[in-house]
């Protein structure tokens, strides 16, 4: 329908800044879109694939789980061992963090499980993460506090199996 007009390579950066705004003003669709557009020229660009990564997982609360594909889609063309580890916690929590939104039956069991897989690849992150970078420890510390703050996130009881018919 439409042909996309092409930024130029001197319009990178300011692209960068534009799209971490939007994000900051909570309108990750639009910095999505400037993400993909900045992707188009520089494909390889790992800071407009970190940003469009969390302009993904900004929607999980909106648009559930159909969103956490696109993550993962993005994740694999992050280069670093670090950066691999760390964003999948991230996915992993904001995951956990938009069934607390949903209301739905079993939400607060389903974000423990979400929570505590976030924590584990923090964890992972934590072992390889680079001098001075504590961000996943303060990601796992914020996964932790919410688990023990909120009594409804829980992990399933042991026994939880129910036959459907006896």
């Amino acid at each position: 329908m439409f042909e996309l007009k092409s930024l130029s390579k001197e319009g990178i950066d300011s692209a960068l800044q534009k799209a971490e705004r939007y994000r900051l003003l909570n309108e990750p669709w639009d910095a999505e879109s400037i993400c993909l557009d900045i992707l188009e020229l520089d494909p390889d660009n790992q800071p407009a694939l970190i940003t469009l990564l969390l302009a993904i997982t900004d929607q999980f609360k909106t648009e559930g789980g159909a969103r956490t594909h696109d993550a993962k889609k993005v994740l694999k063309r992050l280069k670093s061992e670090y950066h691999q580890a760390y964003y999948t916690g991230i996915i992993w929590e904001r995951w956990g963090t938009a069934a607390l939104s949903w209301q739905s039956p079993g939400h607060g069991r389903m974000t423990y499980e979400r929570l505590r897989k976030a924590m584990g690849f923090y964890e992972e992150a934590e072992k390889i993460r680079p001098a001075g970078d504590d961000s996943a420890i303060v990601r796992w510390n914020s996964c932790a506090r919410m688990i023990m703050r909120l009594d409804y996130v829980e992990p399933p009881p042991e026994d939880d199996f129910r036959p459907l018919l006896e």
